[in-house]
Parts: structure tokens; C-alpha cells; sequence
């Protein structure tokens, strides 16, 4: 159909080696670029990163109470800015976002060019996620030993995620919880609700060989509009990305 982009996508994770002279790629239609970052290397750069961000963006960054979440915040929003600018042929400073009614960041209707992203970080690692057509949502946590991860489980997690993480051995179960934990971050990121859908209101399996959303309450059918993939990420860490199998808008 005219219109609709393919059911599948090629996924292309790609290094961020620095701010300058990064080559970004022709985005088509069909795939799908995550690219990884790591903080501790963009330290030389930061002047350069807060010269893009916008007056609000560095409002934002000044709010942080710590120096390390700040310059967390001004890193990956200066790479958002830049490697927007690679795929629009324009200049960083000139990006303008909106915002939806949930707080989901968007580009401004000026810049019209079908193209979706999201953006996350979680210790030393950042990851930002492009698409054309689709929504897109990607989500990497820092696996932590010290976290009940039960306890939490019990409050957030659905009935039948809580079972298959109750089946698994002791020293299993971290990893486990924090790969359902992006899986369904990520869902919530891609769909735009945020923490508006409660995340007990579907089930995400918690396999690394098997990223699936399983089912979808109220509507069973929302299930399969999504697909889900893992996020090579560094050792230590758990990364989803979840996408739109079809688009809803005609593509440019």
C-alpha cells in the first residue's frame, strides 16, 4: 500500500566516535540506526556540546543537582542535535524539537522530514535511535546488584513477567529484570504514553534470544503493530529498541 512503510526493519547500531566529521548515513525507510556513545569520551568536547544546545536545553541542563547528570544531559542532547543535523543537512543549532502532550520530544513541523527518534542514557552510556515513518523507542539500563529486584518486580511488573522471572535461577534474575525493564521502556517510549500506561498492562518476554512484545491490555491486536529488538550494548548493560511495524503517515 502507498504510504506504509515494510512490516520489517534492518537495525544498524553504529559507534559515535566524536562530534566532529561524523559521516551520517542515508536513513532509509527500512532501517533503523542506533548509535552508541560513551560519556567519559565526550568530556574534551563538552564546550563544543553546550555551544549547540538551545536556551532551554541549557536551562535544563543548570536544573540538574549533580555536575555528572548535567554534563549527561549536555552530551546526549549535543549528539542528538548533530547527528540530527547530519541527516538534514543542516546546522545543530538550528533544530528546532516539539513536544507532545506527554512530553515525548519530536522535530518542529518546519523541519517536515518523516523523521522519528528517541534517545537513552544510563551510566557511562548513551544511545540515540533514528527511523523514518515509524515511531521508535530505545531504552538502556546500567544492570545494578545492589536493587531488590523482586520487590520491584512485584510493584511493576506484569502478572506473567513476574512468573518467568520467579523461574529463574538466583544469580540469573538481574539481568533478567533489567532486560524486561528496557523492553517495556522502550514500548512506552515508542507508543509516546510514558509511565501514563501502567506497566502492568503488557507483557514483554525477558529471554535475551527472544525480544517480543507477548500481549497488549485492552487491545490484544496493539501487540502486534510493534517489534522488538535487543541493542548490542557494553557489558554490564541491558538495551531494547522497540519499532512501529507500519507506519501510520504517508512518507516523504
Amino acid at each position: 500500500m502507498p504510504g506504509q512503510a515494510k512490516a520489517e526493519i534492518t537495525l544498524e547500531v553504529r559507534e559515535c566516535p566524536g562530534v566532529h566529521g561524523i559521516a551520517v548515513p542515508f536513513l532509509d525507510q527500512d532501517v533503523v540506526q542506533v548509535w552508541r556513545a560513551s560519556r567519559n569520551a565526550f568530556q574534551a568536547d563538552l564546550p563544543y556540546l553546550q555551544e549547540v544546545l538551545s536556551a532551554d536545553e541549557h536551562s535544563r541542563a543548570e536544573r540538574f543537582r549533580f555536575e555528572k547528570d548535567s554534563n549527561q544531559f549536555t552530551t546526549a542532547r549535543g549528539l542528538l542535535r548533530i547527528l540530527l543535523a547530519g541527516y538534514l543537512s543542516t546546522d545543530p543549532r538550528q533544530i528546532q524539537f516539539q513536544y507532545s502532550a506527554k512530553g515525548k520530544p519530536g522535530l518542529s513541523p518546519a523541519e517536515a522530514v518523516n523523521i522519528d527518534f528517541n534517545v537513552a542514557h544510563s551510566g557511562n552510556l548513551i544511545l540515540l535511535a533514528f527511523g523514518r515513518g515509524r515511531r521508535i523507542g530505545v531504552d538502556v539500563e546500567m544492570v545494578r546488584r545492589d536493587l531488590s529486584v523482586d520487590d520491584i518486580a512485584q510493584r511493576f511488573f506484569s502478572a506473567a513477567e513476574r512468573k518467568s522471572l520467579n523461574l529463574l535461577a538466583a544469580g540469573e534474575r538481574h539481568e533478567a529484570f533489567f532486560r524486561c525493564w528496557t523492553r517495556k521502556e522502550a514500548y512506552i517510549k515508542a507508543t509516546g504514553d510514558g509511565l501514563s500506561l501502567p506497566l502492568d498492562q503488557f507483557d514483554v518476554s525477558l529471554m535475551p534470544e527472544q525480544p517480543a512484545l507477548l500481549a497488549t491490555r485492552p487491545d490484544p491486536a496493539e501487540a502486534s503493530r510493534w517489534a522488538m529488538h535487543n541493542i548490542d550494548v557494553d557489558p554490564g548493560y541491558a538495551g531494547a529498541l522497540v519499532v512501529e511495524r507500519v507506519s501510520p503517515t504517508p512518507l516523504l
